[in-house]
């Protein structure tokens, strides 16, 4: 019996010889050989483990100059790996001998050769490229090649995940713990797999581990694989896993952003719902909650915004993201989550507060006088003359485009609610106009109160004909200031949706307002968000919804 055979503790020589004669137990012979020493050659391994996981790889190596060639050689041998928890056991050895910072060319060629020897242990490809040799032995257990594979997976994918979860409760006990440098090499060893569904739990293990270290111990390779995958639907994590990937490593969360700004500028917008579907698909509003999360994503809006002079699409998508962002922030559950002003810490705080209600928590007849307020603090900040330099103007602005959804309030109001236009009128020409001085945007504002007197002589008017509007239209074309043109269809096409004539002509006046490309898209933008807030607050009004989808229609074949 196995139980009989003495054999020296840690005998590398006589374990060699062993496996050496047993090669890849082929015949008959060496099969039998293999399992009557199976109980022995585990225990032995697992010494093996014991003493390697308090030693440094290069000292490893050094004290057992065999090593390298035993563990190469039982790999390879299907008895020894299909036994009990032998194939975890060389595992965690290999993982021992792994140099994390590698310092030589020895040192990176062993690091390859080890990742190759797990590649095989755990890719179902090298078992099925060896059918011949491993059928007998696997039959024998009552699987299919496919079968013993998806076994042998979970089982070590189990087996890890224990041991992981175990170190993370095992406090100040340092001697016990799993050394950093052996968790750094399992999630360089998961690189070839993290496609596998069975590998999810490890991932999800790895991804939420925090050993102690200072500093970051898995793989940065590790990392942005995970990303990659997760991005292209591959795979698919936890969202406690997901948002631990992106604040242990900043670039995946860079990647993850820009990532979702080109799909999201690419794609044909024909909703907010879809933009907003994304989104959340995404994980990123919700991750947000996170400030440090918050502030990069931020940050790489800012620079999408500057980058594009502040096109409609992307500031609507700043819009809708800030929106789920609080949606997200409201439904956490979290006892001490942060407070929403820590989110813009550097910014005039009255104002972030007013900002930051959103408008379904006011009555609708408060909108005006809230939009005053909010105008009444802008215009303070915007006009001292302590906001002297080009950047900060900018960052005002920037936490304006955040809340745009109450300057398209702003220009709905000014037609259908009894208001006084000053303050509404100053605040669309601050979010269209930011860079105009004083005397500019006072110009502006000359310019917009003209049309919107205009506008309002007609609201009431049931029968309209495009030429009652075609003063407005002469003044965008007349207006060299692009801003000037923005605010001023800005009014147009809510006038087109809710005055009492405008349905009327609003099929054939459209095309006045988009004969360009950048028009279309701008009209077309106003027209999405309008219908998304719409369809969110309740106020459905059957002709308005009935048009805005009509107009939607005939603009989508111009963007």
């Amino acid at each position: 019996m196995a139980e009989d055979i003495p054999v020296p503790t840690l005998n590398f020589e006589y374990w060699l010889d062993k496996a050496t004669k047993w090669g890849q137990a082929t015949t008959l012979e060496s099969q039998r050989d293999v399992c009557l020493h199976l109980p022995q050659l585990q225990k032995f391994l697992h010494e093996i483990y014991e003493t390697l996981k308090h030693m440094d790889s290069i000292v490893a190596i050094q004290q057992f100059p065999l090593i390298g060639q035993l563990l190469g050689r039982l790999c390879w041998n299907p008895f020894v790996i299909g036994y009990d928890e032998s194939q975890k056991t060389l595992m965690w050895c290999l993982c021992c001998l792994y140099s994390s910072e590698p310092q030589n060319p020895v040192e990176l060629k062993a690091n390859s050769w080890i990742r190759s020897l797990l590649c095989h242990l755990l890719s179902s490809s090298k078992w099925e490229s060896n059918e011949a040799e491993t059928s007998t032995f696997i039959s024998t257990l009552g699987y299919t090649s496919a079968d013993y594979y998806c076994h042998l997976v979970k089982n070590m994918v189990f087996s890890l995940v224990t041991e992981l979860r175990r170190d993370q409760f095992n406090g100040l006990n340092i001697q016990g713990r799993v050394s950093a440098s052996r968790v750094n090499a399992v999630s360089l060893f998961c690189l070839p797999l993290i496609t596998l569904p069975d590998l999810t739990p490890l991932l999800e293990t790895l991804l939420l581990y925090h050993g102690g270290a200072s500093k970051e111990i898995l793989s940065s390779e590790f990392l942005e694989a995970v990303n990659e995958a997760f991005l292209k639907k591959k795979i698919s994590l936890p969202e406690t896993a997901v948002f631990s990937l992106w604040l242990r490593h900043l670039p995946s969360l860079e990647k993850a952003t820009l990532y979702l700004l080109d799909q999201l500028v690419s794609m044909q917008l024909n909703s907010l719902e879809e933009v907003a579907c994304v989104m959340k698909d995404s994980l990123l509003p919700q991750a947000a909650s996170h400030p440090a999360i918050f502030r990069i994503v931020n940050e790489i809006f800012k620079n999408a915004l500057l980058e594009t002079d502040g096109t409609p699409e992307v500031r609507t998508i700043i819009q809708v993201f800030t929106q789920l962002f609080l949606q997200a922030h409201q439904n956490e559950n979290k006892q001490h989550k942060f407070p929403l002003k820590a989110y813009f810490p550097y910014h005039h705080q009255p104002l972030v507060t007013a900002l930051l209600r959103r408008p379904f928590e006011l009555p609708a007849t408060h909108w005006s006088a809230h939009l005053k307020h909010i105008s009444d603090m802008l215009k303070a900040l915007v006009e001292d003359t302590n906001i002297s330099s080009a950047a900060d103007l900018f960052e005002i602005w920037f936490l304006v485009v955040h809340f745009g959804e109450w300057m398209d309030i702003a220009a709905e109001q000014l037609l259908k609610a009894a208001v006084e236009p000053d303050a509404l009128l100053w605040l669309l020409a601050f979010y269209y106009c930011p860079q105009n001085e004083n005397q500019q945007r006072t110009q502006t504002m000359v310019e917009a109160k003209a049309v919107y007197n205009h506008l309002m002589m007609l609201f009431n008017c049931i029968v309209l004909s495009v030429k009652d509007l075609e003063a407005a239209v002469h003044s965008i074309a007349d207006t060299e200031r692009c801003c000037n043109q923005h605010l001023i269809t800005h009014l147009l096409t809510n006038f087109l949706l809710f005055s009492s004539g405008g349905h009327t002509i609003a099929q054939e006046f459209i095309y006045y307002i988009t004969e360009t490309a950048d028009s279309s898209k701008e009209v077309c933008s106003l027209l999405i968000r309008t219908a998304y807030r719409i369809n969110h607050n309740g106020e459905k009004t059957k002709r308005t919804v009935k048009l805005l989808n009509e107009l939607l229609k005939k603009l989508a074949p111009k963007v």
